[in-house]
């Protein structure tokens, strides 16, 4: 009987115990995950061949506003030949990652480091891309002249263009890159497309001043 009764006491207490150290290995699991770090996200962009000497011409002015105002960490990789930005424990807002994509992404296409910076310091600006075979499917010497219609003499039509709806313009071979508020970049898009399928330069610019000035009326 003792035996029996000792075999008792020492299986509730063999029970006990397993009970106590699940109890506490559920409130590590608990606990854990507030001291468990963030998990730090990285985001890259491709650099390409002709790129290379502008970005290290340029490139304190882009590292500067990344890691002073964005407080991310900014690094260009020779091995994979990106732009890598990483986000940090003091970076505050999460939306800054992209913020600071966009503007490294708006350099490689070819604009300019002033105006790439608007997509950090402002909000609700935007970069769109597209190719003019995506309008019309053109080849050789049509294509040319269709890049040429939307250059125009000495940048004559791009400068109107992005006067009129307030917006940035890169022509890099047949690859068009538009930044600014979405409502311009339509604006501008539309204007490009109706060049590329060959509108005059006279009849888009008619069309722009009088989209521009409904715009303008209804703020």
């Amino acid at each position: 009987m003792d035996t029996s009764s000792d075999m008792v006491q020492q299986v509730k207490r063999h029970a006990k115990k397993r009970k106590i150290t699940q109890i506490q290995g559920d409130q590590m699991d608990v606990d854990a995950p507030s001291r468990k770090l963030v998990k730090v996200e990285t985001r890259k962009v491709s650099v390409p061949p002709h790129r290379y000497t502008p970005l290290k011409e340029n490139w304190m002015k882009i590292y500067t506003p990344i890691v002073e105002n964005l407080e991310l960490q900014v690094r260009f990789n020779l091995k994979t030949r990106n732009v890598e930005i990483r986000g940090t424990e003091k970076t505050s807002d999460p939306g800054y990652l992209q913020k600071a994509e966009d503007f490294v992404r708006a350099f490689i296409c070819g604009f300019e480091v002033s105006d790439a910076l608007a997509l950090i310091r402002l909000e609700d600006l935007f970069l769109d891309s597209f190719q003019v075979q995506d309008v019309k499917p053109l080849k050789g010497d049509h294509l040319s002249r269709a890049v040429g219609r939307l250059a125009g003499k000495g940048g004559k039509t791009k400068y109107t263009i992005e006067n009129s709806t307030k917006t940035r313009i890169v022509l890099a071979d047949s690859k068009i890159h538009i930044l600014g508020a979405y409502q311009n970049i339509q604006l501008a898009k539309r204007a490009i497309c109706n060049l590329i399928l060959g509108a005059p330069p006279s009849k888009v610019y008619g069309t722009l001043r009088s989209m521009s000035a409904r715009i303008s009326d209804k703020f």
